[in-house]
């Protein structure tokens, strides 16, 4: 069984669906109870797999505990983690963001990592395997002008999953990082709180889409036992760094 944090979009959305036509039953949670229900009748139909979903805020620890102690009895078949959930507030210096935007991306791109990851570690221990994948960014590598706290999240998420390898050394549990470039999701939207502007973000060249990072994230899951990928960093061939991206103008 995969748990995915973040399903109801995205790459998470993406990694579901993978991961459902591997034949993989599913422990899917996300924000929204009716896209979750959506996509559990989706994939039951589609894949002949079980698909568990629970409406749950990442940003509350208190919840994500329940939803352990409630679900215990199915999460010890957990097989893997995928760490997915994530989002960016706000794009202007530290001064100009608000306390809600600041909290949200760090209590969402760090604290549920961490929680997450605490919670499925004495389960994977237990079994002597297991697979956690956290969902990064190029971000964690390269601060860029306006990005300080979401930068920082990430660089945060790099930090705590190179950590839990040394927690999970000998273990034989797998830890892994995928660090994307630009995707098209629904990610610069929310960012800039603009249908129109998170477009432009794209204008005139060719990002990554969420199935390109889904299809990464199942291809390190299912190396053999003995291989475990520390980090992949995935950009689109039109761009270079974050702040370095080949468009054509029309």
């Amino acid at each position: 069984m995969i748990l995915i944090t973040g399903a109801t979009s995205g790459i998470g959305e993406a990694c579901a669906e993978i991961f459902a036509a591997q034949k993989h039953s599913l422990f899917l949670v996300g924000r929204r109870q009716e896209k979750l229900q959506s996509l559990k009748e989706s994939l039951e139909k589609k894949y002949s797999i079980t698909v568990h979903i629970t409406p749950l805020d990442v940003q509350n620890p208190s919840e994500i505990e329940k939803f352990f102690q409630e679900n215990k009895n199915v999460l010890k078949n957990l097989n893997g983690l995928i760490n997915n959930a994530g989002l960016a507030k706000g794009l202007g210096p530290t001064h100009s963001l608000s306390f809600s935007d600041i909290s949200a991306m760090i209590d969402t791109n760090f604290k549920a990592v961490v929680y997450f990851a605490k919670m499925v570690m004495p389960i994977f221990i237990e079994k002597k395997s297991g697979h956690i994948i956290n969902v990064g960014s190029v971000a964690g590598h390269h601060v860029y002008p306006n990005g300080n706290v979401y930068c920082a999240t990430k660089s945060a998420v790099r930090a705590m999953t190179q950590a839990l390898r040394y927690d999970l050394s000998g273990t034989g549990v797998r830890v892994s990082e995928v660090s994307p470039g630009m995707v098209n999701t629904n990610f610069s939207t929310v960012r800039l709180g603009d249908v129109e502007k998170a477009n432009k973000v794209y204008e005139g060249m060719t990002p990554l889409l969420a199935n390109d990072i889904a299809e990464t994230i199942s291809w390190i899951y299912h190396r053999p036992k003995h291989i475990n990928i520390e980090e992949i960093v995935i950009y689109p061939t039109d761009q270079a760094s974050p702040t370095v991206v080949n468009r054509v103008t029309k």
